[in-house]
């Protein structure tokens, strides 16, 4: 299975209190924070609430 690795990149300040929290599900606290996570499909359905907010790339 492949790994995604997901950066945040953009502040959580005015976003919704759902998208917080998803960006705290995934493990990133601030901007530049950056986690490996497996590539499932909830961890893509988070990704797609946030789109806006990080860079994801796939790590072989």
């Amino acid at each position: 299975m492949s790994t995604l690795k997901v950066t945040q990149t953009r502040s959580e300040i005015g976003c919704k209190q759902n998208q917080r929290q998803t960006l705290r599900s995934l493990g990133l606290k601030r901007i530049g924070d950056s986690v490996e996570q497996q590539d499932r499909p909830e961890i893509r359905g988070m990704i797609s609430t946030v789109s806006h907010l990080v860079t994801v790339e796939e790590v072989n």
